[in-house]
């Protein structure tokens, strides 16, 4: 699909979408109502939206611990999301989650989460192993950040991938911090030059810059889809938040802070599309008071959600 104005404008949308749901989630946190272990996903947006825009609806989605912008963008509904960190049967879990979020929504490709980093890596390779055994012609995505770009799963992963030419595309997310660790120090070279070695193909790419990247994971579908085997996409990311919800983040400093602040792909983005004459003030004004509007009708609904019972303690349990 061309990166069309409509399709710029349907990324902007849903990226700030994302953004408005996650502070609506925050809200719920500092009111006691979700657990606090949530990992903000405000800097990913550009990456997330973009490449997930690239996908088919029955594609595969193997989503990272960063935010929930790629998952709104594959079509889980909000109402379903704030189920699932409220814990109750609203949620794509039913309320068997108890608030640890692992969203799993099969018919629109959503695959849920290993309980482990970089776990999702090995999954995402079976299912795209499965499509390719199937010929189905569906295509793997899978996110994950830099920390979890170094560990053992990504190599069997990726060897696996490439050896088989399998339809997987691997999305690392670089914010430069593996939690409180610069990747200066805990990686040697780049990620997206590994791919080489594993037989496909290497992308670098702007993750502030989300046209861009929609384009780069686009070309990088269509090779999968067409039986030109995986790829691997380093998008520079920035983490405009501490790692998780309550990190006070002060490993950073103040000027690298800044610096990222500068960097918000939302506002990037924004900022394109009235430079570009694609859109105007007004326009966009109505899309975001349209999505504010959509993420506080989500949230009310969601919170009319039951928690489970004792009665459900056994459900879907067979062993």
């Amino acid at each position: 699909m061309a990166l069309t104005t409509d399709t710029k404008k349907d990324i902007y949308r849903t990226m700030f979408l994302a953004q408005a749901w996650e502070q609506a989630l925050l809200r719920l946190m500092d009111e006691n109502l979700a657990p606090a272990s949530y990992h903000p996903g405000r800097g990913s947006e550009g990456t997330e939206v973009a490449a997930t825009a690239a996908l088919r609806p029955d594609d595969y989605l193997l989503y990272d611990h960063r935010g929930m912008a790629h998952i709104i963008a594959k079509g889980v509904s909000l109402v379903e999301l704030f189920g699932d960190f409220l814990g109750n049967d609203l949620g794509t879990t039913g309320g068997l989650g108890a608030g640890i979020v692992h969203v799993c929504k099969p018919e629109l490709g959503v695959l849920g989460q290993s309980g482990t980093l970089g776990g999702s890596q090995l999954i995402a390779a079976g299912a795209a192993l499965s499509s390719k055994l199937r010929h189905t012609e569906q295509v793997t995505m899978c996110f994950f950040g830099d920390g979890a770009a170094n560990r053992g799963t990504f190599h069997e992963a990726a060897n696996a991938a490439g050896a088989w030419k399998l339809p997987l595309v691997f999305v690392v997310q670089n914010n430069g911090w593996a939690v409180s660790v610069p990747t200066s120090y805990s990686t040697g070279g780049t990620f997206h030059d590994r791919a080489i070695g594993y037989g496909m193909t290497g992308y670098e790419v702007d993750g502030q810059d989300p046209f861009a990247v929609y384009e780069v994971a686009e070309e990088a579908v269509e090779r999968a889809r067409s039986g030109g085997g995986p790829s691997l996409i380093e998008a520079h990311t920035v983490r405009l938040t501490g790692h998780y919800a309550s990190d006070p983040d002060g490993y950073r400093s103040a000027e690298v802070r800044a610096a990222y602040a500068e960097k918000d792909p939302i506002v990037k983005a924004r900022l394109m599309l009235l430079e570009q004459g694609l859109a105007t003030e007004d326009e966009l004004r109505g899309m975001e008071q349209t999505a504010l509007d959509e993420v506080q009708t989500a949230r009310d609904k969601a919170l009319t959600g039951t928690k489970p019972g004792a009665e459900r303690l056994h459900q879907r349990v067979y062993v």
